[in-house]
C-alpha cells in the first residue's frame, strides 16, 4: 500500500515556510505538472499532489493540525478537490497562463464548423441490388438563401457587428483572486454568438441565412451491392457553419429477399425439385440463373441433398470483374398420390429388384422409397 508524501517535501519547502513561500512553490509546481502542459504520464498524479498538499498547507487550521498530527490531522479534508483549491483544470490553466483557454476558446467557437451529415434509406429489389442501377433521390436539406445569399439581412442591408460581443461571440468576466486575474467567458446572450446582429431580417429566410429546399439527386449503385451497404455522397448534406464544408449525405440500402434465390455474400443458392424417377433415371434440368435458364445435367442415381455448384452465376463482386458461384441444391420430391396403375408399375419394379412381400403395399418399392425420403427429413438432434 503506498505512504503519502510529506506535504512540505512534496511542495519543496521548509516547514517554517510562510504564506507567500507556500504560494509560490505552489504556483511554480502546478504550472510544471497541469495535464495540460506536461505530457508524461505521472503528471495528472503529481499535478493532484501538489494540489493537495497546498489545500492543506494553505489553510492555518489544516497546516496546524497536519504539524501536529500529520496525515491523520487532516480528517481526509484533503483528498480532493475541495473549497481551498481548484475544481476544475480549465479554471487552473486559465489563472495560470493568463487567459490562454479562453482565448482558444473564441477561436474555436468562431472557426469554421463542418454541416451536418444526412441519411437516405433507399430500398431495392434482389434483381436491381445484383446488377446495379442509377437512381434518383429527393432529399429536403438546408441551403443557403438564395434572396439574401446567407447573410440573413435583407438585399441591401447589412448585418451589424454585435455592440455587447464586438463581434467575438462571447462575452468575458474578469475576477481577481490571490494569484491575478481569473477570465471566464460565456456564449453572449444577445448574438447568441454569431457576433453580428441582423436589424432587417431576410423576407425569405427571416434571418435564419438557410431555408429548407427539396432536391433531387443521382446515385450510382454499383452492381453487387448488398443489404446495409451504404454510400457516401460528399458535400451533399447540410452546409457548414462560417464557410465551413458541408456534411455528407449516406444512402443506406435495403434489399429485398428474393421468391427463389438465398443469397450468401456473393454466392446463390438455389433448392431444385426433381422426382424420384428424376433421380434414379438422371434428367436434364431448366435451372434459373441470375443470367437466365441453364440446362443443367443430374445424374442417375442422385442422391436427396446432392449439391451442384455452378461457377460465375453468382452475385458480381463489387467493381470487380469477378463474380460468386451459384449452388443448386437436389430435393426429392414424393408424389402424394397414385393411381392404381402407378402402385401396379411401382410394385413390378421392386418385384424385379428382388424386393420381397411385393403385394403388400405398405412394404413395396414405392413405401421404402417414402420411408428413405422421410428418413432423410428427419430431423437430427
Amino acid at each position: 500500500m503506498s505512504t503519502k508524501r510529506d506535504y512540505y517535501e512534496v511542495l519543496g519547502i521548509e516547514r517554517s515556510a510562510g504564506d507567500d513561500d507556500i504560494r509560490k512553490a505552489y504556483r511554480k509546481l502546478a504550472r510544471q505538472y497541469h495535464p495540460d502542459v506536461n505530457k508524461a504520464a505521472d503528471a495528472e498524479a503529481r499535478f493532484k499532489e501538489v494540489n493537495e498538499a497546498y489545500e492543506v498547507l494553505s489553510d492555518r487550521e489544516k497546516r496546524a493540525g497536519y504539524d501536529r498530527y500529520g496525515h491523520a490531522g487532516t480528517q481526509g479534508g484533503a483528498g480532493g478537490f475541495g473549497a481551498g483549491g481548484f475544481g476544475d483544470f480549465s479554471t487552473i490553466f486559465d489563472e495560470f497562463f493568463g487567459g490562454f483557454g479562453t482565448r482558444s476558446s473564441t477561436r474555436s467557437r468562431m472557426a469554421p464548423r463542418r454541416g451536418a451529415d444526412l441519411r437516405v434509406d433507399v430500398t431495392l429489389t434482389f434483381e436491381e441490388a445484383v446488377r446495379g442501377l442509377a437512381k434518383e433521390l429527393q432529399i429536403t436539406r438546408q441551403e443557403p438563401c438564395a434572396r439574401c445569399q446567407g447573410s440573413g439581412a435583407e438585399p441591401g442591408t447589412s448585418p451589424l457587428r454585435c455592440p455587447q460581443c464586438n463581434g467575438a461571440g462571447e462575452v468575458q468576466r474578469r475576477q481577481q483572486s490571490v494569484f491575478g486575474t481569473i477570465v471566464t467567458s460565456a456564449t453572449c446572450p444577445r448574438c447568441n454568438g454569431a457576433g453580428e446582429i441582423v436589424t432587417t431580417p431576410c423576407t425569405e429566410c427571416r434571418g435564419a441565412k438557410a431555408v429548407r429546399t427539396t432536391r433531387t439527386l443521382q446515385v450510382d449503385i454499383p452492381a453487387g451491392v448488398d443489404d446495409n451497404t451504404q454510400i457516401r455522397l460528399s458535400n451533399e448534406g447540410e452546409p457548414g457553419f462560417r464557410g465551413g464544408p458541408p456534411g455528407n449525405l449516406f444512402v443506406v440500402l435495403h434489399v429485398q429477399p428474393h421468391a427463389l434465390f438465398e443469397r450468401r455474400e456473393q454466392d446463390i443458392y438455389l433448392n431444385l425439385p426433381i422426382n424420384f424417377v428424376q433421380a434414379s433415371l438422371g434428367a436434364e434440368m431448366e435451372v434459373p440463373t441470375l443470367d437466365g435458364s441453364v440446362r443443367l445435367t443430374i445424374p442417375a442415381g442422385t442422391q436427396h441433398g446432392h449439391t451442384f455448384r455452378m461457377r460465375g452465376k453468382g452475385v458480381p463482386y463489387i467493381r470487380q470483374n469477378n463474380r460468386g458461384d451459384q449452388y443448386v441444391t437436389v430435393q426429392v420430391v414424393m408424389p402424394q398420390k397414385l393411381t392404381e396403375r402407378q402402385r401396379q408399375l411401382l410394385r413390378e419394379l421392386g418385384e424385379s429388384l428382388g424386393t420381397p412381400d411385393v403385394n403388400k403395399p405398405s412394404k413395396g418399392l414405392f413405401d421404402k422409397l417414402v420411408d428413405a425420403i422421410t428418413e432423410a427429413f428427419k430431423p437430427t438432434g
